[in-house]
């Protein structure tokens, strides 16, 4: 065949495979796995490992044994099924995370349902991102039904615990040496930025526990002590006044989305202090106080200048009085990730969602970070991007819901970039 009757027979199967692509985004729906605390994980990693087996790949699971998210009650087990090619050259490699944050209020409809109507598919996880899972399981499927046997391997990954960090998924397969630079060439992630865009990387994210130190006395003489809320309050005032202002000015060149997210940002995330949450109330002066700060930093800005500045401020703050004490913990750290330029990989969805949408891709980075980091920084995948169907405001809300439709372009595009990566 010529490469576009391969192409063409790729397609076709998609369309063939829709009944059965759908009814597994609607099985893996009506799994909860909940995260946290996991629920299901087990359960849903041997759902995927029937169905990769079915569609003839080979099955590995991989428990994160070691990792303190793992009990018993809640196993962190990972999936990977592998699909052999003429050679064994390093894979085309497609993960996606199988957990979903909690279904919360403000439901029309069974969270976990995965009802249809009018051509959505409904429930938590529809669109973060099980759609993109089973779309890119089917993607291969696809090839394989056309009799089509690529000259590299495909692999399918369905992983744990992205929602938290993805430390006993992602991170725990690059870890282990079973997602490498050595074996793994390309990767995509089916994370919802609808079938037109590519995402090519994120932001960075630094986490930090603020802790103000202050001296004990009784609240009828509070003289007699230093209250760490009053020193925390300095402290927010400046990073309201003086650090969010100045953060925001500055502008990545990344193409972050929405275009807000261009911009660095702080956020107070939570503080608590003194005998906050304590059943019963006695009269003291709190000797502690605690602030947790987000703060989503820009490629161009860089960790340790991030860092810096912080810890410039708090110590400017605590000279201003000498009672102030403040210690700094560092909670999450996530490097900016982004693919190189003139990645292969980038250009072959670019070509694919321009035949199957007939409009040029979006290229855009994401605000928030996801398993990319862990391929790239872990597992040194430079080649990695995210593409899926869904889109990202519906990641997380109530009546999350992805078109039918989109799953199968998805599909579709997916297919015809594992075919192009893989021939030749």
């Amino acid at each position: 065949m010529t490469a576009t009757d391969t192409r063409d027979a790729v397609l076709r199967q998609v369309d063939e495979l829709e009944g059965e692509l759908v009814d597994f985004c609607q099985r893996l729906i009506r799994l909860p796995t909940v995260n946290p605390p996991g629920e299901n994980y087990l359960e849903c990693a041997e759902l995927i490992g029937r169905e990769l087996e079915t569609c003839g790949f080979s099955i590995e699971y991989l428990t994160a044994e070691a990792r303190p998210e793992h009990s018993e009650p809640f196993p962190r087990t990972n999936v990977i099924g592998r699909l052999p090619g003429r050679s064994e050259h390093p894979a085309l490699h497609v993960n996606g995370h199988f957990d979903v944050v909690p279904a919360g209020d403000g439901w029309t409809r069974d969270p976990f349902g995965g009802e249809i109507e009018d051509g959505i598919l409904y429930g938590r996880g529809s669109a973060d991102m099980k759609a993109g899972l089973a779309a890119a399981l089917y993607a291969a499927e696809a090839i394989r039904r056309a009799g089509i046997t690529l000259d590299v391997p495909i692999e399918v990954s369905g992983t744990v615990d992205e929602e938290s960090g993805g430390l006993a998924g992602a991170a725990y397969l690059a870890e282990c040496g079973r997602i490498t630079a050595d074996n793994t060439a390309y990767a995509i992630i089916p994370e919802p930025f609808s079938p037109h865009r590519v995402c090519i990387g994120h932001r960075g994210v630094y986490w930090a526990k603020i802790t103000a130190t202050g001296h004990i006395a009784h609240g009828s003489m509070p003289w007699l002590g230093t209250n760490a809320i009053d020193s925390m309050g300095p402290l927010l005032e400046a990073l309201r006044t003086e650090l969010q202002p100045a953060i925001a000015e500055r502008l990545t060149n990344m193409p972050v989305v929405p275009e807000d997210a261009r911009r660095g940002s702080l956020n107070i995330n939570a503080i608590a202090g003194g005998q906050y949450g304590q059943p019963t109330q006695t009269p003291c002066v709190a000797d502690h106080c605690e602030l947790i700060i987000d703060r989503r930093y820009l490629l161009e800005e860089g960790f340790d200048a991030t860092r810096a500045e912080i810890l410039e401020l708090i110590d400017r703050v605590a000279g201003e009085d000498e009672r102030r004490r403040f210690d700094v913990e560092d909670m999450l750290i996530v490097h900016p990730t982004q693919a190189p330029d003139g990645s292969p990989l980038v250009a072959a969805l670019e070509e694919s969602i321009e035949h199957v949408t007939s409009r040029p891709a979006e290229i855009v980075a994401s605000p928030g970070t996801y398993d990319q980091k862990h391929f790239a920084r872990i597992g040194g995948v430079e080649h990695c991007v995210a593409y899926g169907p869904g889109t990202l405001e519906e990641a997380h809300q109530p009546d999350e819901h992805c078109a039918v439709s989109d799953i199968v372009d998805s599909a579709k595009v997916m297919a015809l970039t594992l075919l192009k990566l893989g021939t030749g």
